[in-house]
């Protein structure tokens, strides 16, 4: 089932609804399609485009972000899914500081990583593997959580998520 995104009234990502929920949201007229992705729902007399992104037209308000679970998907998507040594696609998890000489599988020391990358580093600390983190890891705070809980993102969401990732 295709999936939408549902943003505020701000334009602050909310999370992905399926595509049947975000046409309620239309009909009952507590939302707005922002984007669409040509797809249709038929019916024998209606045909309704299935959108991409929507936003509520109210308000609602989020009194609290919780801290994002550590797995390999968030932390792909902490660091858009590109190495933090290299700038290539992503293809592994790893700690920098290494398990084997006592660092925490953690929010602050793991990070994205291309195969190459990875085996180059092996159990060495960056600096002895002549690598640095293009940034330092650590929890993604606030809104960034949402973008993490999204699954994969599709083409028409990055603009949206930015706000996600300017108050990381």
């Amino acid at each position: 089932m295709e999936r939408v995104l549902l943003l505020n009234a701000t334009f602050e990502p909310l999370c992905a609804v399926s595509a049947r929920r975000a046409v309620v949201l239309l009909f009952k007229e507590k939302a707005e399609v922002l984007e669409s992705d040509g797809g249709a729902f038929h019916s024998e007399k209606l045909t309704v485009a299935i959108p991409s992104v929507i936003r509520l037209l109210y308000y609602v308000k989020v009194p609290y972000y919780g801290r994002a679970n550590l797995s390999r998907r968030a932390v792909f998507a902490r660091d858009r899914w590109t190495c933090q040594y290299c700038g290539a696609p992503a293809e592994t998890v790893d700690h920098v500081v290494p398990r084997s000489r006592g660092g925490a599988h953690s929010w602050e020391n793991v990070v994205a990583a291309c195969k190459h990358c990875n085996g180059k580093k092996r159990d060495k600390l960056p600096s002895e593997a002549g690598l640095k983190p293009k940034k330092r890891p650590g929890v993604p705070r606030g809104p960034a959580t949402v973008s993490l809980e999204l699954g994969p993102v599709r083409p028409q969401w990055e603009r949206y998520l930015d706000y996600c990732r300017q108050h990381a």
